[in-house]
């Protein structure tokens, strides 16, 4: 039924100290898996989505790194996160070292690795949208660089400064394009079959193009009663059941090769599982 478990370990996890990598914790989670044939899928956070947290560790956000993250805010302003500094090569670099050093202890042992989304909302002086682009674009190829055995990923899906189909000015494009072009498969957090701004980017992207690498899709918390976020009905109603949507959605519209289904209850248990063991 299902082939593994995507885990998400963040930057401040594997790397407690500068140029000190603790890998332990993921090296834990792909022998439990191992023991029952499953893959491990891991996701490399350097985003978080929870003010009161950062996925960087503490000597990236100094001086020398230009402060390393910056606050990410909510479509209502308020603060929703941290976003690592992806558009400034000194923070781009260190990045690429940690990624290098995942890949030489687990390449071809885990099943993949992905970056996070590509959306984030930021008010930075050093911020640039070509910068930002082309700083996603060195950390897809150090993906690469690093996995050229395991599955490498990216979760193309908003890019700041344009908004599909109005305002494009062809950067998540180039993500697509450039992640065909080197190999790394291309997914997006997030699926919802209804809302336009899922339907204009990451699912056009997909849909309308052909690619030889691997494409992937995440139902995340929420989306399984059509939200984001971790949106939740009232218990006491009954709620409709889409995983058959979802699933006949992105296997035959999307056609994606990985679906990363999200450990949101009541939904996983009583609509995801009950879904696939009635398949089997």
């Amino acid at each position: 039924m299902f082939r593994g478990a995507q885990i998400m370990y963040s930057w401040r996890q594997l790397e407690p100290e500068k140029g000190k990598y603790d890998f332990s914790i993921l090296l834990e989670d792909y022998k439990y898996l191992k023991k029952f044939n499953k893959k491990l899928f891991v996701t490399l956070q350097d985003v978080t989505f929870n003010a009161k947290r950062k996925a960087v560790l503490d000597y990236i956000l100094t001086e020398a790194y230009d402060g390393g993250a910056v606050e990410q805010y909510n479509a209502d302003g308020r603060p929703g996160g941290w976003v690592a500094k992806r558009w400034n090569k000194k923070v781009r670099e260190r990045f690429a070292q940690l990624i290098q050093a995942l890949g030489k202890d687990f390449d071809g042992k885990i099943e993949g690795i992905n970056l996070q989304e590509t959306a984030i909302e930021v008010k930075d002086s050093g911020f640039s949208e070509l910068d930002y682009v082309t700083g996603l674009k060195e950390n897809m190829l150090a993906l690469k660089q690093a996995f050229p055995k395991s599955v490498t990923m990216i979760y193309a899906n908003f890019m700041p400064g344009e908004w599909l189909p109005g305002n494009d000015k062809g950067y998540l494009r180039s993500i697509y394009k450039y992640g065909e072009q080197i190999g790394v498969g291309l997914g997006g957090p997030d699926l919802m079959v209804k809302r336009k701004g899922q339907l204009n980017h990451t699912i056009a992207m997909m849909h309308e193009n052909h690619y030889t690498v691997p494409l992937g899709i995440a139902i995340e918390d929420g989306n399984y009663i059509g939200e984001t976020g971790d949106a939740t009905e009232d218990k006491s109603k009954i709620h409709e059941n889409i995983v058959p949507l979802l699933h006949a959605f992105a296997k035959d519209f999307l056609k994606v090769n990985y679906m990363f289904w999200a450990n949101q209850e009541p939904y996983f248990k009583q609509d995801v599982l009950s879904c696939f063991n009635n398949d089997n």
